[in-house]
């Protein structure tokens, strides 16, 4: 069983972050473009569960490399990071992937985009994420807290509070508090 374990830290200015990630000589792996779409039974049986089911196409900036990848996210577990099951599936079709969830009975609830742009340091992730509506994050993934901590405290990060909520939760929050009916959120074009 993967299990994700993760730190979010919402930034003003992910400039700073990137580079600190530099002069610590952190490893830049990629930028691109995601798109996720989140689905859910009629019932909202995956969010009473707090659990997870996506499908995200990501477009890797530089090389014009397209994945599409489905996720199940199981719930929460205790801890100082966010820490769940993760079981993941690449897929070569985006919108066969679509009808293929939705024909087992799950729709779409909401649809985001994000870019990110990902960093290796000390065998953890770093992703400096910009959300539409959210403004800016950075997520440090790794595979024990203690080295989250770390990567934390030298990328200057360790003072900032942490964000537990998940980005589609802060998504449909924002949508609600202000009133949007949309199920789409992306960026200007």
């Amino acid at each position: 069983m993967a299990v994700e374990i993760e730190a979010k830290i919402k930034v003003n200015d992910l400039s700073v972050v990137r580079a600190r990630l530099q002069d610590v000589k952190a490893t830049f792996v990629r930028n691109a473009l995601e798109t996720n779409v989140f689905f859910d039974t009629e019932d909202r049986s995956l969010l009473a569960a707090d659990e997870g089911l996506r499908l995200r196409h990501t477009h890797a900036i530089e090389d014009g490399k397209d994945e599409y990848v489905i996720t199940f996210k199981g719930a929460r577990q205790q801890g100082q990071f966010k820490n769940r099951e993760e079981i993941e599936l690449e897929v070569c079709a985006f919108g066969d992937a679509i009808t293929l969830i939705e024909r087992l009975g799950f729709s779409r609830t909401l649809t985001f985009q994000k870019k990110r742009e990902t960093w290796k340091l000390d065998n953890c992730s770093v992703e400096l994420d910009e959300l539409p509506r959210l403004g800016f994050f950075v997520e440090i993934e790794g595979p024990r807290d203690e080295i989250i901590s770390r990567v934390r405290q030298t990328l200057q990060l360790g003072d900032r509070q942490l964000v537990k909520p998940s980005y589609i939760a802060m998504l449909m929050t924002h949508l609600q508090e202000n009133g949007e009916k949309t199920k789409v959120v992306e960026f200007a074009k």
